[in-house]
């Protein structure tokens, strides 16, 4: 068994950071749905702005809103505006074909494909 990823939001930009938050990730709701992520799920973000990394966890933001908030101690080393990338995995005995979203500025989904 390895853990492969599953879902990818790519190039998502923080819309918020909200350092009074008790943590996590607040992400879209529509977006939840479409990279197949589920609320509570462990997930790897990466700032593309500032090299950050740091795991945390989903939590559901309104849908259609674009919302992507960095809560609690992650608004500290991800801010907004920052350039990110949302990666779920998986634990499996196989090899997984990982759904990857992909979103404009205001972080609308612009097309859904797979890794491969």
């Amino acid at each position: 068994m390895k853990f492969v990823l599953s879902s990818k939001i790519f190039k998502a930009v923080v819309s918020e950071a909200n350092l009074n938050y008790k943590g996590s990730i607040t992400i879209d709701s529509d977006l939840i749905e479409k990279a197949g992520l589920w609320v509570g799920e462990k997930v790897l973000v990466v700032s593309n702005t500032s090299g950050a990394r740091l795991e945390t966890y989903v939590i559901p933001g309104k849908a259609g809103s674009g919302v992507m908030c960095m809560n609690g101690a992650a608004a500290h080393l991800i801010k907004k505006d920052e350039e990110i990338i949302v990666m779920g995995f998986t634990l499996s005995d196989k090899p997984v074909n990982a759904k990857i979203v992909f979103v404009d500025k205001n972080n609308k989904c612009v097309k859904v494909d797979t890794l491969y």
